[in-house]
């Protein structure tokens, strides 16, 4: 049975897994990501020569920052030693296996298009929300990258023009997890440390007034840049996805949201239908692999 080896760099752990061509994942693995380049490639070698049973047939790599057709991973990230040599090219001469690479954003919202909720949609957005705020855009059924690469950065969005460069402007600054713990922390007069966007959710649900302002701002803000987003691309649907995704109340949080910013915008004819992401920690192993297979 032929397969693909599957690797997701992200600056605490590199995840892995053997994924057949019907989306079935088996050997996962998790380490902490290793220090240098070098260590990564001893990394994925061990791996791939431990599951030589198996068919091999490439490695399929999903990374932060901007991928070139290429192979190199332009602009920075929390692994500073991807970014410069061209990956691909290096990976295929250690390790005698094709290889192709994709932006990780590219790679969750490539997942949702194979066997998730955009399976059988043409125009999608996901908006990836976590310390930051990502995303992808899908564009008659492929990942639309613009000419800079640069597509589907929803957190460059500004949201609140006053006083550019505050750190209070952007998506990222205004609706990511951390905003919410930003936020929580002022108003309680603590520091940010002592919380967790976890801990300001629990604390809201015991009723403690801060963190339910700081969560019905986040919510009002993540509406805002989702009207942004639907206004200006117009997408069937647009998924949320990152760890926050996981809340079974953040569909009923986000639509309240919605409802009110379009009621308030008079030209407003459309409500965006926005849904969570199907697939959350294997998403970006998965949709590395869709990509190395269609790509």
């Amino acid at each position: 049975m032929a397969v693909i080896f599957a690797v997701d760099l992200g600056g605490t752990h590199v995840k892995s897994a053997i994924i057949d061509k019907q989306c079935q994942l088996y050997e996962k693995d998790k380490t902490k990501t290793p220090d240098s380049l070098e260590d990564l490639t001893s990394y994925i070698r061990e791996k791939v020569r431990r599951y030589a049973a198996y068919e091999i047939e490439g490695i399929a790599i999903s990374s932060p920052g901007a991928v070139t057709e290429a192979g190199v991973i332009l602009g920075a990230s929390a692994i500073p030693y991807i970014h410069g040599p061209n990956i691909k090219e290096h990976f295929e001469k250690e390790i005698s296996l094709p290889v192709q690479i994709e932006n990780d954003a590219n790679c969750s919202a490539l997942a949702e298009l194979w066997k998730g909720e955009a399976e059988g949609k043409k125009n999608v957005a996901v908006v990836v929300i976590g310390t930051g705020v990502g995303g992808a855009l899908i564009k008659d059924g492929s990942i639309h990258k613009g000419i800079h690469l640069h597509a589907g950065e929803f957190g460059y969005m500004i949201l609140n023009p006053a006083n550019l460069g505050s750190g209070q402007n952007t998506f990222s600054e205004l609706a990511s997890t951390s905003s919410i713990i930003r936020r929580a922390a002022a108003y309680k007069n603590v520091d940010r440390s002592t919380l967790t966007g976890e801990k300001v959710f629990q604390l809201a649900e015991a009723g403690d007034e801060a963190c339910i302002r700081a969560i019905d701002e986040f919510y009002h803000m993540l509406a805002i840049g989702l009207y942004n987003i639907q206004y200006a691309y117009d997408p069937e649907l647009i998924l949320i996805g990152g760890g926050i995704s996981n809340r079974e109340d953040i569909l009923k949080g986000i639509d309240e949201k919605l409802a009110k910013v379009v009621k308030q915008i008079k030209i407003a004819t459309v409500t965006p239908e926005v849904d969570r992401c199907q697939f959350s920690s294997d998403a970006n192993l998965i949709g590395a692999v869709y990509h190395y297979l269609y790509q």
